[in-house]
């Protein structure tokens, strides 16, 4: 399903739903961030997706990051809780969904990077290259709260 993100957009269409979101932000040894480029707006991304009945926060954390890139996580913290009524994502099927999204921090404990039908280059990237890449501002906040390392939880 493709779908397009406006953020702060004056001609954004109207939210119609919400849903619970996660997403997963987590560096390796060297410090580079495990980053995805999604198939459903070609945007790179840190790992992430709705919150599945039957299922925990960090458990959909832990299994997004492996659906999306190969990589298992452990879920050590929260980085922020994001629900700007100006960010709205539309999908083609005429869901126009509110932004809802925790993000947390991670660490990986194993698992071999792969793509998925979610995404279409799983990497690890320098912290001086994210400024290269085509991320989403809201993406990009994420990845901006999370290497501050403060131990304050960002929300909106």
């Amino acid at each position: 399903m493709a779908r397009v993100d406006y953020y702060n957009d004056p001609n954004a269409p109207k939210a119609n739903s919400i849903a619970v979101a996660v997403s997963a932000f987590i560096q390796d040894d060297e410090g580079r961030i495990l980053m995805i480029r999604r198939t459903d707006n070609d945007l790179y991304s840190i790992p992430g997706g709705q919150l599945e009945l039957g299922e925990t926060l960090s458990q959909a954390a832990v299994r997004e990051v492996r659906e999306e890139t190969g990589i298992e996580c452990e879920v050590t913290g929260v980085i922020g809780l994001y629900s700007n009524p100006s960010h709205v994502i539309a999908y083609d099927d005429g869901e126009v969904r509110q932004e809802f999204s925790i993000c947390f921090r991670a660490v990986s404990i194993g698992g071999e990077a792969r793509v998925s039908n979610e995404s279409r280059e799983v990497l690890w990237v320098e912290t001086g290259r994210i400024a290269d890449l085509n991320i989403h501002d809201s993406i990009r906040l994420r990845v901006e709260h999370s290497l501050q390392g403060s131990e304050k939880v960002f929300y909106s």
